[in-house]
């Protein structure tokens, strides 16, 4: 039998606990098998209501295009708020604002803001010399170019290359404090 749980006006369950907000991630299709395989999951997970659906960018921003035309046929063939992934890595302050606005001009309201893995290859991460260094940077920098729905990381366990855990969560509220909206974690890490 099912039932409806109370809510107030707001829309949150009585007892004031607000339901969890889940996302999912995706990753750009490299080849058709894939893009079907992408698809066919979408469908299945679309009536879970996510809110948000995300899709990754590579760490050099080798899927660059891929990531932006998933966004824009999710956007187009979904009721599904679709966020790309936009990172730090390998590009300069002004391609990831270009990159920014296209988002914007095709419609894309959301993004998650990241710092970004080093390529393959490198040991540690690098800033690009004339990019953005971390992730408060790149918020700061997308709320130039429109005000986008701004998700970033946190790390409920410490980021692995903080220095404590005060100073981990002393960067999380940078970032909001710099326009993020809502800071999100995997769920697991191994399935």
């Amino acid at each position: 039998m099912a039932t409806n749980a109370m809510r107030d006006e707001s829309g949150v369950p009585a007892g004031g606990q607000r339901p969890v907000a889940v996302s999912f991630e995706f990753f750009p299709p490299g080849d058709a098998t894939m893009e079907q395989t992408l698809w066919s999951s979408i469908e299945r997970l679309a009536p879970l209501a996510p809110r948000f659906v995300s899709v990754t960018y590579g760490a050099d921003g080798s899927t660059r295009e891929r990531t932006h035309n998933t966004v824009t046929r999710i956007l187009r063939e979904t009721p599904l708020t679709a966020a790309p992934h936009l990172t730090c890595v390998g590009a300069s302050r002004g391609e990831i604002l270009d990159i920014a606005r296209a988002y914007w001009d095709a419609g894309v309201r959301h993004i998650v803001a990241l710092r970004g893995d080093p390529p393959a290859g490198q040991t540690g991460y690098v800033p690009h010399p004339d990019g953005f260094a971390y992730a408060v940077d790149l918020v700061r920098g997308l709320k130039t170019v429109g005000d986008f729905d701004v998700s970033v990381a946190a790390y409920p366990e410490m980021h692995p290359q903080a220095r404590s855990a005060e100073f981990d969560l002393d960067n999380l509220r940078a970032k909001i404090d710099a326009g993020a909206h809502r800071a999100i974690t995997q769920f697991f890490f191994d399935t």
